[in-house]
């Protein structure tokens, strides 16, 4: 019987790998699971190429000498194999030349397109380019070292456009827009102070986060003197340097050898490099996902139309086997062959939790280290049952995975959608208890009434480096621009310090702090709430704002250093968390109050006292006896001290932080 079973199984392969069979499935889950690699493997001997369309009737390959244009060079049959793919090799060095499929399916031809996995490509990421990666490292890519990171909670995040960053006219940047405008060291304002790279190592964070770099649609790479802004949430190619920020997009080494360079350079100078990656939809649906295998990798609507909780007209569907294989696959590709240290999920909550588990074990298999979060919600419904979603909610169920807390958020600076709400730092009443679960990570806490939290009614962080605190990111307005619209009665002296106080809160939290580039110079957008294609006069980096504000520069770059040099604001597991910080019931709104007790992790301050003025007036609050130095008050940050206190009253100002040191 066995050997009968096995002749069958042998006639079904040799069915399938014939050219003229096609397989017809039932359901998406019929379709097979290839285990392989897919895509191009090159060597100066042979290109084999192997692509995954287990519907088609026929697939071809067109070779073209151009990235546009032109008529190609060599057209030739794919021949179907095994698990749905299909592969036809070229017994010769392609080196430079670009390529293209065509899948023709029920007797219609879908067009051409690159493959899904496509690792180069030329101009507008029409065709696919068959390059030697190993020609594409800079010098002593192989085995340079990223800074050290003795524990995730250490981490402090930047998050940064890249064309953002340089080009103002007055960044002092040469290569204005493009990776290797943060590789620029030197570079001056014309009131002579740092800016670009040597500014953010000068701020102190450990962590760069860039908005999408892989190769998006919107900017048409071939008319870069237009100047075309976008953030650069429209994908198109996943697993490509996006040509826009390179200087030559025609040829697909120049930008990945470009890219290498960047995240060197950064590595370099003590940044490590997290990727902004946007798997949940794409910029419309005439991608190589639907070209090559309609239907599969998208969710769909009971009508037939697809689903769209991405709010951008699709989302995929991650939970379908070769979805999920895809997404794992390119995570692993980005942190193996670029080094890339950490990986920002957008709306995560459209993803389901097996395949964000999947992700995050595939990754700290490579490194430990790294680093994966995401917006824990989605923008609209999905078929996807809840149940199954990688939502904020389910973030127990995540493995190493953290999320955005938006309930720190909204409680310090006001609902992200309601454009004047005040908040705790402006002397809105009633979020104290949203602030402090904030405090303690989104964990469990004894002094937490979680029924007067915001949004978030239990403790939704295993762990605090799960829970993701910030107050402003590219998306909404900036934290100035939001100040601006809810306290325009207030002047702008108390709106500073509201501003300050805003990101006290966040980076003495427990948890992963997360500050938007610029913040520290009072970044404004002009009022522009949603800049994702406004121009560089919207979006740039105006480096004459660090003097103007010099004052707030010092004080987040003292705020920064603080929590690094103290592993109290910082611990690692939610039983310490529990166990050393106590809340002080202090009987007035607006007024959080706690004590970090016993060295907490190991630091050399056996305890700190942190108290937060929200309110529109001058506090006196009593605070436990004992030789006290004061670290922040007034809007000042000194470790040496800014005084002594010996406990019993003390007043602390509106729209401020107290910290105290024993």
């Amino acid at each position: 019987m066995r050997q009968i079973f096995a002749l069958l199984l042998t006639l079904l392969f040799l069915i399938s790998c014939n050219n003229d069979m096609k397989v017809t499935y039932g359901s998406y889950e019929e379709y097979p699971l290839y285990e392989g690699n897919l895509g191009l493997m090159y060597s100066p001997e042979k290109s084999q190429f192997r692509i995954w369309a287990p519907t088609a009737d026929a697939l071809k390959i067109r070779l073209y000498d151009q990235d546009l244009g032109g008529e190609p060079t060599t057209t030739q049959d794919l021949q179907r194999d095994h698990q749905g793919t299909w592969q036809v090799t070229f017994d010769k060095d392609l080196k430079g030349k670009y390529y293209t499929f065509e899948a023709t399916i029920d007797g219609k031809n879908l067009g051409e397109t690159p493959d899904p996995y496509v690792k180069a490509v030329g101009t507008n990421g029409k065709r696919g380019q068959v390059i030697d990666f190993t020609k594409t490292n800079p010098k002593n890519w192989l085995g340079h070292q990223k800074p050290a990171l003795n524990n995730i909670n250490d981490i402090i995040i930047y998050e940064l456009h890249v064309r953002d960053l340089s080009m103002s006219p007055n960044s002092g940047i040469k290569n204005k827009g493009k990776f290797l405008g943060l590789t620029e060291k030197g570079t001056k304002s014309p009131d002579g102070l740092a800016t670009g790279l040597d500014h953010i190592k000068e701020m102190g964070v450990t962590h760069v986060h860039l908005l999408p770099v892989y190769d998006y649609k919107s900017i048409d790479e071939s008319q870069l003197e237009q100047n075309k802004f976008n953030w650069g949430y429209d994908p198109q190619n996943y697993n490509v340097p996006e040509g826009g920020y390179s200087t030559n997009p025609a040829d697909g080494a120049t930008r990945i050898r470009e890219f290498k360079t960047m995240v060197k350079t950064l590595h370099d100078n003590g940044l490590r490099v997290i990727m902004d990656v946007v798997y949940n939809h794409t910029f419309d649906t005439n991608t190589p996902f639907e070209q090559l295998v309609p239907g599969y990798y998208y969710r769909k609507n009971a009508d037939g139309s697809f689903s769209n909780a991405s709010g951008c007209g699709n989302e995929t569907a991650s939970e379908r086997l070769m979805m999920r294989k895809y997404i794992v696959e390119s995570v692993q590709y980005w942190a193996q062959e670029y080094s890339i240290d950490g990986f920002r999920f957008d709306l995560m909550g459209i993803h389901d939790v097996e395949t964000m588990n999947a992700v995050s074990k595939a990754l700290k298999a490579i490194d430990p280290t790294i680093v994966i979060y995401g917006e824990g919600w989605t923008a609209g419904d999905s078929p996807l049952p809840d149940s199954l979603r990688a939502t904020k909610n389910h973030t127990l169920q995540l493995n190493h995975v953290a999320a955005f807390s938006d309930d720190m958020r909204d409680a310090v600076k006001g609902h992200v959608f309601t454009h004047d709400a005040k908040a705790f730092i402006s002397g809105l009443a009633g979020l104290d208890e949203s602030v402090k679960f904030g405090i303690v990570a989104a964990g469990k806490h004894s002094q937490i009434d979680y029924s007067k939290v915001n949004y978030s009614n239990a403790p939704w962080a295993r762990e605090p480096h799960q829970c993701i605190n910030y107050v402003s990111c590219h998306d909404n307005h900036t934290l100035w621009d939001r100040l601006t619209n809810c306290c325009s009665e207030f002047s702008e002296a108390d709106r500073i310090e509201m501003h300050k106080l805003a990101n006290t809160i966040v980076l003495t939290s427990q948890g992963i702090p997360f500050l938007h580039a610029g913040v520290e110079m009072v970044r404004t957008k002009q009022g522009e709430e949603n800049s994702f294609e406004s121009p560089d006069s919207i979006n740039q980096i105006d480096w004459s704002w660090k003097k103007k504000h010099a004052d707030v520069v010092e004080y987040y770059k003292a705020l920064i250093q603080l929590r690094k040099n103290h592993p109290a604001f910082r611990m690692t597991n939610n039983a310490d968390v529990q166990h050393l910080i106590r809340f002080f019931d202090l009987k007035t709104e607006n007024l959080i109050g706690y004590q970090i007790s016993d060295g907490a992790n190991g630091d050399s301050w056996q305890n700190i006292i942190v108290v937060f003025n929200g309110n529109t007036a001058t506090k006196t609050v009593g605070l436990p006896k004992g030789n006290w130095t004061i670290v922040c008050k007034n809007g000042q940050i000194d470790e040496n001290g800014l005084g002594e206190f010996k406990g019993g009253t003390i007043d602390i100002a509106k729209h401020s932080a107290l910290i105290l040191k024993q």
